[in-house]
């Protein structure tokens, strides 16, 4: 495979995983959040504590909705720069890949093939060094020593 397709497979995964996140994220914020609007509703129990559990749980699924947005959301996001290859894309797909690592096991399947993939001589050549040519999975890898450094380098 060509790093132009790791590439798009790791921005495909994000993107895929971050948002079956977002989905789940979906349904259990609308049912607590029901759930509490009902309570808050109902009113009845001893001094109110059933207004006060039903404020609770309208309180959680605020703090889940913001965490969800956060954690989906840079999956996401890092999944469409890296589908599109722009420039800050290996930055965000790092950042995406180490959050979806933190869900098992399909997230951290996609998270793994993206560090390997972003991390790796693919990865590094397609969005550190874009001007240098880009070998096929499975071929010799590129000797960086014998070729010239790039201007301006640190090295």
């Amino acid at each position: 495979m060509t790093a132009k397709e790791h590439n798009r497979l790791v921005g495909i995964f994000l993107m895929a995983h971050g948002g079956m996140q977002a989905v789940v994220m979906l349904i259990i914020g609308v049912v607590y959040g029901i759930l509490g609007a009902a309570m808050i509703a109902g009113g009845g129990g001893r001094n109110g504590e059933a207004r006060v559990v039903g404020a609770v749980f309208i309180v959680v699924v605020a703090v889940l909705a913001v965490v969800a947005t956060l954690f989906c959301g840079s999956q996401i996001l890092a999944g469409y720069k890296l589908f599109k290859e722009r420039a800050n894309a290996r930055t965000w797909g790092i950042i995406g890949s180490i959050v979806s690592c933190l869900s098992f096991p399909l997230g951290t399947a996609a998270g793994v093939y993206g560090l390997w993939f972003l991390f790796g001589d693919m990865g590094k050549q397609m969005y550190l060094n874009p001007a240098m040519p880009q070998p096929m999975f499975g071929e010799a890898k590129v000797n960086y020593a014998e070729q010239p450094l790039p201007p301006n380098s640190w090295q």
